[in-house]
């Protein structure tokens, strides 16, 4: 079998490329920068392809299992300040979910989001299309639900059914943004790494559920390999204070914690149920101590 990872450049898209280059016989690596990387596994090969052009997705006729990664992330700052930025995802979803009814491969996988999710109390997959998403990310939620919308629809006018959607929680861990916009984990790891005193957004106390990327890239090929034909949450399925995150960052670098109640706290609560994706076989292998202890060594790695 040969893969094809699209977004394979990004914070899970590396993960899932070294991880695929041990299983599949060819791995193709799709981003939209020209360079060709150098740290690419021997039997992987880079294409540097902008999905937004549909002339570029006949690359998929070529691959066995097609990953759909690619994806643009951001602050809540920038989903505020500019959720123009997320338009582009728009057409690449469309051009790359079409090319797959087009060439039916024998499996595609579709990167959801925890955006997606209505604001509540535990986020069961079920529980998406009745409500309408939280305002502070609503832009790139609705966008990521028309991306699962369009693999129902190629599903339906082509009568392909290979389709696995995963869901993951926030995700976190190397090769993430650590600039302006990063979210909570980097720019915490960032601010810690530079500052005597660690401030964080909001008084502490929301709950999110964090998974490792590299957990997020197993899952991925977990749900492909045993050819899930549905929608699963990604999570840990443990609740985390952003006050907890806060300690063991804070604790790691010895610096003090101030709180910034002029901030914003975000939505309260967003926590995964993770009963669907343990019942198809899978859990997460990293805890957050584990997850949070090699994000941090990256980040020092980078800074040498």
């Amino acid at each position: 079998m040969k893969a094809l990872i699209i977004g394979g450049r990004g914070m899970v898209g590396r993960q899932l490329v070294e991880l695929c280059s041990k299983i599949y016989r060819k791995v193709g690596v799709v981003d939209k920068d020209y360079n060709i990387p150098q740290d690419l596994p021997s039997n992987a090969k880079y294409y540097g392809l902008d999905m937004t052009h549909s002339s570029n997705t006949s690359i998929i006729a070529d691959y066995d299992h097609i990953y759909h990664l690619a994806g643009i992330k951001g602050s809540p700052l920038r989903v505020k300040e500019r959720p123009e930025d997320y338009l582009p995802m728009l057409q690449f979803d469309t051009n790359v979910i079409r090319a797959v009814g087009r060439w039916k491969p024998d499996w595609f996988l579709y990167t959801s989001s925890v955006g997606v999710y209505p604001p509540s109390e535990f986020y069961n997959e079920d529980d998406v299309w009745d409500k309408v998403p939280s305002d502070n990310d609503k832009i790139p939620a609705y966008i990521k639900r028309m991306g699962e919308l369009s693999c129902e629809a190629v599903s339906i006018t082509n009568d392909y059914k290979n389709i696995s959607i995963v869901r993951p929680s926030n995700i976190y861990g190397p090769f993430d943004n650590f600039g302006d916009e990063s979210t909570v984990i980097a720019s915490m790891i960032k601010k810690g790494y530079h500052n005597k005193v660690l401030n964080v957004w909001g008084d502490g106390t929301p709950i999110r559920d964090f998974i490792y990327s590299k957990d997020v890239a197993r899952g991925m090929i977990h749900m492909v390999q045993n050819r899930v034909n549905d929608v699963v949450n990604l999570g840990s399925g443990e609740e985390v204070r952003i006050s907890d995150i806060a300690s063991v960052i804070g604790t790691y670098f010895g610096t003090e914690i101030e709180y910034d109640l002029t901030k914003p706290n975000g939505d309260m609560r967003r926590q995964m149920n993770t009963d669907r994706m343990k019942s198809y076989g899978f859990e997460r292998e990293y805890t957050l101590q584990m997850g949070l202890t090699e994000t941090i060594e990256y980040y020092e790695e980078l800074q040498k």
